[in-house]
């Protein structure tokens, strides 16, 4: 019994300093073809993350992004593994074994309004990342 306390002490230790620090979560509803544009900002660099998606079909939401000079394309299903992506907001450097990053989430399509709606979330655990959301277009 004795053994059994100090294991799970020890695995939720474990995963207290070993999980990623997530700072913001954002809830984000997009028409087809508008963009979501955000201006992500450390130690004086800006830089542009930008997303859209242009189909669903099959429950399949097809995605387009680009970050960085990096153009990408995911499909996503809401309810599958493939339900996300994620962008490293900065390279990694010589000290960094987890660079700050976006994880980007298809959480459901509303059929009514036609709208897909993402979960946004900011992992940074050194709290060097400023999001700043610019207008959609």
């Amino acid at each position: 019994m004795k053994f059994l306390q100090v294991f799970f002490l020890l695995v939720l230790i474990s995963s207290l300093s070993l999980g990623d620090e997530q700072r913001e979560k954002r809830t984000i509803s997009l028409a087809k073809d508008e963009q979501k544009k955000i201006l992500v900002k450390y130690e004086g660099n800006s830089k542009l993350f930008k997303f859209s998606w242009t189909l669903y079909k099959n429950r399949g939401l097809v995605v387009h992004r680009s970050y960085d000079k990096i153009v990408a394309q995911n499909i996503l299903y809401n309810k599958a593994r493939s339900r996300f992506f994620r962008v490293e907001l900065r390279s990694r450097g010589a000290n960094s074994f987890n660079p700050p990053y976006l994880l980007v989430k298809f959480k459901e399509f509303d059929y009514e309004t036609k709208k897909a709606i993402f979960e946004l979330f900011l992992y940074d655990r050194d709290l060097e990342i400023r999001l700043e959301d610019l207008n959609n277009s």
